[in-house]
């Protein structure tokens, strides 16, 4: 089935998120400062508005199957982003990073999501249109990731380990200090990194690894890769501002991992049954909601006894 996405289409929707990108760095935060959660709460209700309206529009001009497509995926890609949140609340921990800079090196990390998203969505989509047996593996590896967040967890986040943060340090001189919101800057006529180059790489790294679950997880929905794409784009744009909304209780979703591994594990059966059983796109959004909001709301009502961490948790 051809993609609706045209050159329009595209070219509309990418001239849009550069002018949402601009006026929020070049107007609303143009100046250092700690977001409160007010300020949060609006900027999350903003990008979930527009994709509401992204979505509604979808319903209207091509129907309920593609307005459904996108906004599972929209939503599998939310929900896989949380696990971003708790990676950026211990990156800037261990890096000492002030709040009010916060912003500034999470805007930086979203807009190289963007570009690593694209790249691979692409190819994911050349990939499985070239060679439909991909599905197959992407399906199981899913199963495999969704089994192993079930059963083992998430291993413990040590940004002092992440290779290009060992290489970065290995081929360029960082000061001890921060310098505002530079990411180089010159002392006596040479060149410095500071640690908040450090840190944007650290997260840029992180978010290829999330990228390797929540892309063949959305191509598990829809193969359509506008839709793909989309919907991501718009998950990612308000991931910054739940961070800085979510940022004190993050610690509360103790079950928030089971959630995603039956979310993983059903989407990569589905994949892997594509070519016999077809799963209404109606019934997989059911179910992939159903097992994220029972997952929060386990969280919220059932939080383990004595404060202790459940497998799942980050």
């Amino acid at each position: 089935m051809p993609s609706i996405g045209t050159p329009f289409l595209w070219t509309a929707f990418l001239v849009g998120v550069a002018a949402v990108l601009a006026l929020d760095l070049f107007v609303v935060n143009r100046k250092a400062h700690v977001i409160r959660a007010r300020e949060a709460a609006l900027w999350t209700l903003f990008f979930v508005s527009l994709s509401g309206m992204f979505a509604g529009w979808l319903f209207w001009q091509f129907g309920s199957r593609i307005g459904l497509e996108f906004v599972t995926g929209y939503l599998i890609e939310y929900a896989l982003s949380v696990d971003n949140l708790f990676v950026f609340l211990v990156v800037f921990s261990y890096f000492g990073v002030a709040p009010e800079l916060r912003h500034r090196v999470l805007f930086w990390g979203i807009l190289g999501a963007l570009v690593l998203r694209a790249i691979f969505i692409l190819a994911g989509t050349a990939l499985i249109t070239r060679f439909h047996w991909a599905i197959y593996i992407f399906g199981a590896f899913l199963v495999f990731t969704g089994v192993k967040l079930l059963f083992v967890g998430d291993q413990e986040i040590d940004p002092e380990k992440n290779p290009m943060l060992k290489l970065t340090r290995r081929f360029l001189p960082v000061t001890s200090q921060y310098h505002g919101q530079r990411f180089f800057v010159r002392l006596d006529g040479r060149l410095f990194a500071t640690p908040m180059l450090l840190v944007l790489i650290v997260i840029e790294a992180t978010d290829v690894v999330f990228a390797v679950d929540s892309i063949p997880a959305i191509f598990g929905i829809t193969r359509d890769p506008f839709l793909v794409f989309t919907s991501n784009i718009f998950a990612i744009l308000g991931l910054r501002a739940l961070f800085f909304l979510l940022a004190d209780f993050m610690d509360r979703f103790h079950y928030l991992g089971f959630g995603l591994g039956l979310v993983l594990a059903f989407v990569g059966v589905k994949m892997l049954l594509s070519g016999w059983f077809h799963v209404p796109i109606g019934i997989s959004l059911g179910v992939i909601a159903t097992l994220l909001a029972g997952s929060v709301g386990a969280s919220l009502f059932f939080p383990p006894k004595g404060g202790g961490a459940q497998t799942a948790e980050k």
